[in-house]
């Protein structure tokens, strides 16, 4: 859509009156016609909503929108029940033969951990973005632990039996991997439970403004480090722990009394997660948790030894519990970003909105006191010329005075109008006699009239009943739609130009006007256009007049329509509610 296009569509929403809704999607606030410009549907004032530091101080004080805060939709819940019955699913079928041997493949295991380690570290790297701006020190536990994961693969990867020497490298013995197996093991779940217990701490706003480099460098150094110790430990220290393995393929006793503590740490995490879930990111890791306890069930209990098919299932739902994290961090991240775009792309069209008001108000304002100027202009040259005759045409300099007089009145009552039309305050309605009106709009502009040589003629309905309204701005519809039957008929010859007003009853609740004009008429073409904002035939017209006109028309609960004449030219009809008498 074309910025000009784009243009015509707001303001013509606003001068129909239409209801629209903008920032559902993403803020979920209403925002309504108010009374002239677009408003909050909490009846705050249009000139108060428009004022950008107010609006700015509101972005900033509303909370950020991020997985930590964020709630599950229906569809996120049933996607996260599918993906939880899939994995029980699959550890039901293969617990049943998990203990069954299978052939030895010594790359498997390295090929599916260096992917863990990939996926670990870039989960870790976008938790610790979302820390940099939320500041939740539960966020920073849960991206300490992904790092934590991470980092403690490769040793356990290098010094996994068969994988890059018969006994691994990193001077590993027979229980290395064991250990760094159960480090691994314990560490992660304890992040789970950092997490779960930290995440619903309130932050400050002063801990808000500190850089998060130094605590996200801190942790970091402190995984590192830890790492390493557990390395040197399972590594050049495995004297100091006690023996898990028998060989390189059967376990000791002790090895299911470890996996039983750690299924104990991945259990309460897996509890308190589900408790205290509240956002995506709470979901997600609770079926993180889940797919990390069917894997410890699967190589420690229902295994008793390596390379048989629990053992292999058991590192797919490892690497489930490594990737299921990273591929709603992405999904939710594109979505909040796309969902950002939105909210950005609806905030400029606001804005935009406000300013288009804002230049309707003024076009409004020129386009309807231009005639009152130009009859004061004209009216001053012909009062000094009847002034410096000899002798002075007195008579007609005081005709032309007290015309001048009224076109000023006339401005300020258009401005008084305009204000009311678009502004908050409201003047009451009175009661209004629409044959005066009519004969009042027609006297505006006689001399106009009498310069296009226009005939007139009315019809007027006698005992009308009056309107409720606002005589100025009924006045100036009327007043709009006659200047506009003479400007169509000065393409026509001097001889057709005719000009009828009739005022007739619609029924027993309604009145009607009627303008008639002898000019070219209405292209069909266009005859869906003529009231859109900013749409004119005129080389010079603005495109205001009858998009305004039907706007105070409108707003008096009553309709204006235009139709092709018989035999040409064009017909516009007001119709409006008659006043209700009491009885």
């Amino acid at each position: 859509m074309t910025k000009n296009s784009q243009q015509k569509s707001t303001v013509h929403r606003m001068f129909s009156q239409v209801a629209i809704k903008e920032f559902s999607g993403a803020f979920g606030e209403e925002f309504s016609f108010g009374k002239g410009l677009f408003k909050a549907s909490s009846e705050e004032p249009a000139h108060e909503f428009i004022k950008l530091p107010h609006t700015a101080q509101a972005v900033t004080d509303a909370p950020i929108i991020s997985l930590l805060n964020q709630r599950p939709t229906s569809r996120q819940n049933r996607l996260a029940l599918v993906v939880s019955g899939t994995l029980l699913s699959g550890f039901g079928i293969i617990a049943a033969y998990a203990n069954t041997p299978l052939m030895r493949l010594e790359a498997y295991i390295p090929s599916i951990e260096a992917m863990m380690v990939l996926s670990d570290f870039i989960t870790s790297v976008f938790l610790f973005a979302h820390y940099s701006i939320n500041r939740s020190r539960a966020l920073l536990a849960l991206a300490s632990g992904y790092l934590y994961t991470a980092l403690i693969v490769i040793p356990h990867l290098l010094s996994f039996p068969g994988a890059f020497s018969p006994t691994g490298l990193l001077g590993a013995d027979l229980q290395t991997t064991a250990w760094l197996y159960d480090f691994w093991h314990t560490g992660f779940p304890v992040a789970l439970l950092a997490y779960a217990w930290l995440k619903d701490e309130h932050t400050s706003q002063s801990d808000k403004q500190l850089s998060a480099l130094p605590a996200i460098s801190l942790s970091a150094a402190i995984v590192f480090s830890l790492v390493c110790s557990l390395t040197w430990l399972a590594t050049q220290g495995h004297d100091y722990l006690p023996r898990l393995f028998q060989d390189r393929t059967n376990l000791f006793p002790l090895a299911h009394y470890v996996a039983a503590l750690m299924l104990l740490i991945c259990a309460i995490a897996l509890i308190l997660l589900w408790v205290r879930r509240r956002s995506v990111l709470d979901q997600w890791l609770a079926v993180a948790a889940l797919a990390l306890i069917l894997e410890l069930l699967l190589v420690a209990v229902f295994s008793e030894s390596r390379f048989t098919l629990g053992s292999y299932a058991g590192r797919i739902f490892s690497l489930v519990t490594s990737t299921v994290v990273l591929v709603v961090l992405l999904a939710e991240t594109t979505w909040l970003y796309a969902r950002l775009a939105r909210a950005n792309a609806m905030l400029r069209r606001e804005q935009n909105n406000k300013l288009m008001n804002l230049e309707a108000v003024t076009a409004s304002i020129a386009h309807e006191v231009r005639q009152p100027l130009t009859l004061i202009v004209a009216g001053g040259s012909a009062l000094l010329r009847f002034l410096g005759d000899t002798p002075p045409k007195l008579e007609k300099a005081r005709s032309t005075a007290e015309r001048v007089i009224d076109a000023g009145h006339r401005a300020s009552q258009i401005l008084d109008d305009i204000r009311n039309l678009f502004g908050t305050a409201q003047r009451p309605p009175c009661p209004v006699d629409l044959n005066d009106l009519v004969l009042r709009a027609v006297r505006v502009l006689d001399s106009e009239l009498k310069d296009h040589k226009i005939k007139r003629r009315f019809e007027l309905e006698p005992k009308l009943p009056p309107v409720m309204g606002h005589s100025g701005q009924l006045q100036e519809v009327i007043v709009n739609l006659i200047q506009n039957a003479i400007d169509a008929m000065d393409t026509v010859d001097d001889n057709r130009r005719a000009l009828k007003v009739r005022t007739v009853r619609n029924g027993n609740d309604a009145i009607g006007i009627e303008i008639e004009d002898t000019g070219p008429g209405i292209d069909p073409k266009k005859a869906n256009s003529i009231f859109d904002a900013f749409f004119t035939t005129k080389p010079q017209g603005m495109g205001l007049g009858l998009a305004i006109c039907r706007m105070i028309i409108e707003r008096h609960e009553g309709q204006l329509t235009a139709s092709t004449a018989n035999p040409h030219g064009a017909v516009f009809r007001i119709l409006l509610p008659q006043m209700k008498l009491r009885h």
